[in-house]
This record gives structure tokens, C-alpha cells and sequence, in this order.
């Protein structure tokens, strides 16, 4: 070895570091990591499932839809937080929009789109709140108004021309024609419905807050970063917590009960906000009936 010359004996001895490091790193340390982590927590170690009838049902770590075929909400069970990505592991994510996404591209009748599909058109953030809000209200049977959202649930959003200077022509652009304003008038000018494939980007953009109180909750009706939050708040387990007992001929204190035995506290007691597992709930009530 001493007669190798020096080169060769330098890349022999990286070659062994590497080797080493490998199987140290590469085999014995994740063996043993995961050796330990199904030895002393085995279910976190798996991924939480949840079982019921001995199948995998989901995880308490992901949520997931309560709907239909056709994705209409099981009024009988609790309904989770929106996603952005539909739940999937595999789209986790936001939407990426932004608050001052406020406004709409309305679909053009008759047109299409890239791939061929009728154009559908686009919703702004604003309006997805507004929509969900709506929704959501009637449900629950209670109000889904909320600031800046118009009465038929999208976004309280004009447009005024000239942008600068005594308006002039006022558009409420998130509503198509023949949809009727939410307000009549703006600054004395008579306020238009928007016209599908006009190009309104000129105008200045106002959007008008309105004195509605919401009464739907902000998880209700905003995705999550992840788009796979398991948890919604307490206030609207809270909320839909008439609906369900009603839908399953429970008492309301029973159901209440349920939310606060699956509800978590705040994360090493300060961070954050107490949660409601909905899967975990829900799989309890279904055990509960049973």
C-alpha cells in the first residue's frame, strides 16, 4: 500500500470514508431510527391511521370530504375545512391567491377554453369566500352574509371609470349580466352588471365592505396552507353541531360533548388555536348510532 502513489492512495481512502458514512448513515442509522420509532410509537410511526371494521378509514393527520357523488355535504356528518388541493397528499398546497385577488373572469357563453372544454371562467379569492360563506349559511340555516360579498355570493367588487377623477361609468364586475347590482348607484352613477369578456383592467377597483357581520367562521370558508388540515375550530364544530344532532336524531349536549372530547388544545399551551379532529369525530358519532 505504502508503494501505491499518493493519488491513488487518497481516492482509496475516500472511497472507503464514503462506504462507511453509507452504511452508517444510509442503513444503520434509519434501520435504527425506524426501529425505535415502531418500538415506541408505532402509530404516529405509520402514518395515524384510523381503522374502523379493521380497514383503514383515513389519518388524523389529513382530512378529507364528507360529500356525495356529486359533492353535496352528508348533512349528517361535520364537514371539514376547504381544500385547495381536494385532499390529495399528492396536491398538497394553497390556492397562492392572495387578499387582493378580488376579481373575477367571468365565463363567456358559448366560448371555450385551451383544451376545448366550455370556458367556466375564473373565481377570484374574494368571490371562493363569498361562495363558501353562502353555502355554508345554508347549511347551517343561519346567515352566510359577509363583508365585501354580495347578496348572491361573490365578491362586492366595482369597477370605475375613468380611474381617476369624477366617475363617470360604474361596473360591479363580479356579477354577469343580467345579474342585478348590489348596490343601485355609486357617487350619484347609476352601477352596471358586468358583461362577460369585456375588458374592465382601466378602471380603478373598489371594493365595497358593506355592514353584513359574519356569522360563518374564517376556517369555513379559507383553505388551509397544506389544503390537508384534519381540524376545523371549535366554532364551527359549534356551528354545525345543531344540523348533525337533528340529522341523527341525537341531543345537541350529546353532540356537543363529542366535539369537546375531540377537541385539542393549543400547541405546548400557547400556539396556535384549540382544533376539532373531524374525522375522529365523525368516525365517533357513527360509532355512537351504531
Amino acid at each position: 500500500m505504502e508503494r501505491l502513489p499518493s493519488w491513488i492512495r487518497q481516492h482509496l481512502a475516500a472511497l472507503r470514508a464514503l462506504l462507511v458514512l453509507t452504511l452508517v448513515t444510509g442503513a444503520i442509522y434509519p434501520l435504527l431510527v425506524t426501529g425505535v420509532a415502531q418500538a415506541v410509537m408505532n402509530g404516529n410511526a405509520n402514518g395515524s391511521r384510523l381503522q374502523e371494521g379493521g380497514k383503514d378509514v383515513g389519518s388524523a393527520l389529513i382530512g378529507q370530504s364528507f360529500t356525495d357523488g356529486d359533492g353535496n355535504p352528508l348533512t349528517k356528518y361535520f364537514q371539514s375545512r376547504p381544500s385547495a388541493g381536494g385532499y390529495d397528499p399528492l396536491a398538497s398546497g394553497a390556492s397562492n391567491l392572495g387578499p387582493q385577488d378580488v376579481l373575477d373572469t367571468l365565463p363567456v357563453p358559448g366560448a371555450k377554453d385551451d383544451e376545448g372544454n366550455p370556458d367556466t371562467g375564473r373565481q377570484s379569492l374574494l368571490t371562493q369566500v363569498c361562495a363558501r360563506s353562502t353555502a355554508v349559511g345554508a347549511l347551517e340555516g343561519v346567515s352566510g352574509a359577509r363583508p365585501y360579498c354580495t347578496g348572491d355570493g361573490v365578491g362586492a367588487v366595482l369597477k370605475v371609470f375613468p380611474a381617476v377623477g369624477t366617475p363617470t361609468r360604474v361596473v360591479s364586475v363580479n356579477q354577469a349580466c343580467p345579474a342585478t347590482p348590489f348596490i343601485p348607484a355609486y357617487q350619484g352613477v347609476k352601477v352596471e352588471c358586468g358583461m362577460p369578456g369585456e375588458d374592465y383592467a382601466a378602471g380603478r377597483t373598489v371594493p365595497v365592505r358593506g355592514d353584513a357581520r359574519a356569522v360563518v367562521p374564517p376556517d369555513a370558508v379559507t383553505a388551509s396552507g397544506s389544503g390537508l388540515d384534519p381540524h376545523i375550530s371549535v366554532a364551527y364544530a359549534e356551528l354545525q353541531a345543531p344540523r348533525v344532532a337533528r340529522e341523527r336524531g341525537l341531543g345537541l349536549d350529546t353532540v356537543r360533548a363529542l366535539i369537546g372530547r375531540h377537541t385539542t388544545g393549543r400547541a405546548l399551551g400557547f400556539m396556535g388555536e384549540p382544533g376539532v379532529n373531524v374525522l375522529e369525530l365523525n368516525l365517533d358519532l357513527d360509532r355512537l348510532k351504531g
